[in-house]
């Protein structure tokens, strides 16, 4: 059924579709609103037999989760920025249990100095976590990943982390279509836990492990989350044949058949980019757009499948690693070893600057590529703020 929904409320709702038994909420910008829809499904008794817990902070959220779904509950939260930083400790323990928790990360900046507004820096700092991450492009993929989600975690065994630009997408108010609760209790199992702690019958779970054992444990970390890249694929395929529509997957290809130069990126800032690329290309560029949607596990051979015929990519992205570069962009150009494609590195929207279509034209019409380049940087304000650090500072005693 088609609704105007704020993003955030789309999201509550589809996660209340798929029959949670825990929620565990503490609020913080942009994702509050998602947390506070869920409370008021619940209050009204919408959303049935779930059990509403305010906690005291985030890392008390993602705990309670763990204990939760240690009992065999299905469970949801939700985060964003320092709050994730702030629950980092539980969500490699999530993983490390192979506990599928599913949790919406509400993308924003990271701070000093604090920032309210969208990018992908928090979601770079768990991508070695060993959490599934997919990344949504329009509020309507947010539904339906969400959907997803459970059951990819629950099949493989793995927490989920469905990441949905913060107040890009989940402020906005767009056309959603929301499946029936028949239709997604159809798509989605009833949830038979792998692990379900018993008083009559005792056990222990994440418990110490010895050097003699530790490698091999982040080694089965490490192959479970490739095993799970079919897994993702083919969740995307049945919601598909479900629902009649594409959404979720490993990748959204977009105009890549006759395509030279294929801009590869992740979440909204795909929508602009696929516009600006139809302008140009109508304009005799030769031009595609590779989304990709499930960044862990990383699809590094669809990847380079669907980049192999190109002879230049761009990979414009929301976040960088301080001193070194585009980390997307790293990875990219890994799976595209030995190809001999030219790969540039765009750095843009940094702590919600805006990404128009205008500064991408700028771009391709300036011709100038270089290897890492801020999108829309003040030079004039780099000129006033930088203090460059002498050569000879190096020699005083302190």
């Amino acid at each position: 059924m088609l609704f105007q929904l704020e993003g955030s409320q789309a999201v509550a709702r589809a996660v209340a579709l798929c029959r949670p038994k825990i929620v565990c909420a503490y609020p913080i910008t942009p994702q509050t609103h998602i947390v506070e829809g869920l409370g008021e499904l619940v209050r009204s008794k919408k959303l049935e037999n779930c059990e509403y817990i305010n906690v005291e902070s985030e890392m008390a959220a993602l705990s309670v989760a763990i204990g939760s779904e240690a009992a065999g509950v299905r469970s949801y939260t939700a985060t964003s920025s320092q709050g994730l930083l702030y629950m980092m400790e539980a969500v490699y323990n999530a993983s490390g249990l192979e506990l599928p928790i599913v949790m919406t990360l509400g993308n924003r900046a990271i701070g000093s100095p604090i920032n309210i507004w969208n990018d992908h820096t928090d979601a770079m700092s768990v991508r070695d976590s060993g959490w599934i991450m997919l990344f949504a492009e329009t509020n309507q993929e947010a539904v339906d990943l969400h959907i997803q989600a459970f059951k990819i975690a629950e099949k493989a065994k793995c927490p989920v982390m469905v990441c949905v630009d913060g107040f890009i997408l989940t402020h906005a108010y767009e056309r959603v279509d929301l499946p029936s609760q028949k239709e997604v209790d159809e798509f989605l199992p009833d949830y038979e836990p792998h692990i379900s702690l018993d008083t009559e019958h005792p056990t222990a779970i994440g418990t110490m492990v010895p050097p003699e054992y530790f490698m091999e444990v982040r080694y089965l970390a490490h192959k479970r989350q490739i095993d799970t890249l079919p897994v993702v694929e083919c969740v995307g395929t049945q919601f598909k044949e479900k629902f009649g529509r594409k959404s979720g997957g490993l990748l959204h290809e977009y105009n890549l058949e006759k395509a030279e130069t294929v801009i590869v990126t992740m979440g909204s800032v795909a929508g602009t980019i696929k516009d600006t690329v139809d302008e140009l290309n109508a304009n005799g560029s030769k031009l595609g757009v590779l989304s990709i949607v499930s960044y862990r596990p990383f699809p590094k051979e669809a990847i380079r499948e669907a980049l192999k015929n190109a002879k230049e990519v761009i990979v414009l992205e929301k976040a960088f690693a301080v001193g070194i570069g585009g980390i997307l962009h790293q990875e990219i150009a890994l799976a595209l070893q030995d190809l001999g494609i030219a790969i540039h590195s765009v750095i843009a929207g940094l702590g919600g600057r805006a990404i128009t279509s205008e500064m991408i034209r700028e771009y391709f019409n300036n011709k100038k590529h270089d290897n890492m380049v801020f999108l829309g940087l003040k030079e004039d304000v780099i000129d006033r703020e930088y203090r460059p650090i002498k050569n000879s500072e190096c020699n005083n005693k302190f």
